[in-house]
């Protein structure tokens, strides 16, 4: 099934004929895919074979021309990406992939990201559906973030404190449900912080230093100049144990040469961490090997591709 499949557009204002034009794209030109979702006139419908009700998602309407060029008032396939793979896991509905592709490094155990009974961290969160669908499944503890930019939080505030309900989940319970006053939360125990990458000026960051099991960071390489900070970041808040990990997964719409250096090796070492698994998925689900480089990939190929990491403590080391 196509990773799209599952996202409806809803507009809350009368269509205009760039929308018409917009929409009609896929039908124009059917190898393009749309990679971004949605903006704060047309919010989305996640609607989950595997939850009791469709997830509203409302999308921020950032002022200021910085905060427009962080792209976080869209939805990105990576967070669509990660939201499935997290619910495969943690409801068990089977292996992801075959044993194959897991003995040549092409994905991972389905199991790998099961968050029942686990804490984590989204950085860059944008609408927070990760993180979300981790609070509806069994997560203990779950933590929101994004750039400090009041609309963004407000609009992460918004959709975790409208979805984050007991109405949303299988279960019939959220995460650290009737917290709220020890954890500051804004829906059920899920908290919701403003925090920019490389930066732990707060007395929230500092209390939470290597405080999580899993740090999600879903289409965050697109900006070369900020793969230092994120690695800083993610080394900052992942727990130091062997079984922590960080999940990147990311689009090449930017082009794989902005992407690509936040995998170096030497980088990432620089902050304890390595490489667990490392893939590529298009929006079908056809997994093929990671690669630093590919001829002939133009912006449509690219769009329809993901890369999915797994990363680990450098314990060797």
């Amino acid at each position: 099934m196509s990773l799209l499949a599952r996202l409806t557009l809803i507009s809350d204002t009368e269509p205009d004929p760039e929308d018409f034009l917009e929409s009609s794209l896929g039908v124009i030109f059917p190898d393009d895919v749309a990679n971004q979702h949605g903006d704060h006139n047309n919010s989305l419908l996640y609607t989950s074979p595997h939850l009791p009700r469709p997830l509203p998602l409302s999308l921020a309407d950032p002022k200021g021309t910085e905060d427009r060029k962080l792209f976080s008032h869209y939805l990105w396939n990576s967070s669509l990406q990660l939201a499935e793979l997290v619910e495969a896991a943690t409801l068990g509905l089977g292996n992801l992939d075959d044993d194959e592709k897991q003995e040549r490094g092409i994905a991972s155990p389905c199991c790998d990201f099961n968050v029942r009974g686990l804490s984590t961290i989204e950085l860059g969160a944008g609408t927070a559906l990760p993180s979300i669908m981790s609070a509806l499944l069994g997560a203990k503890r779950v933590a929101v973030t994004d750039y400090p930019a009041p609309e963004i939080l407000e609009t992460l505030r918004r959709n975790v404190s409208t979805l984050a309900q007991p109405q949303f989940s299988p279960m019939g319970r959220v995460v650290a449900l009737g917290q709220e006053e020890e954890t500051g939360s804004d829906g059920g125990g899920v908290e919701v912080h403003g925090h920019g990458w490389g930066e732990f000026p707060g007395a929230w960051e500092q209390e939470n230093q290597h405080a999580f099991d899993r740090v999600f960071a879903a289409d965050c390489l697109w900006m070369p100049w900020q793969h230092e900070n994120l690695r800083t970041s993610i080394d900052w808040f992942m727990g130091t144990g062997p079984e922590a990990r960080a999940w990147v997964v990311a689009g090449f719409h930017t082009g794989r040469d902005n992407m690509r250096g936040f995998f170096e090796t030497d980088g990432l070492r620089r902050h304890g961490l390595v490489v667990d698994r490392i893939w590529e998925r298009d929006c079908n689900g056809v997994d093929r090997e990671w690669s630093w480089e590919r001829e002939k990939e133009d912006i449509s190929e690219r769009k329809r591709w993901l890369v999915i990491a797994c990363l680990r403590r450098d314990l060797a080391n």
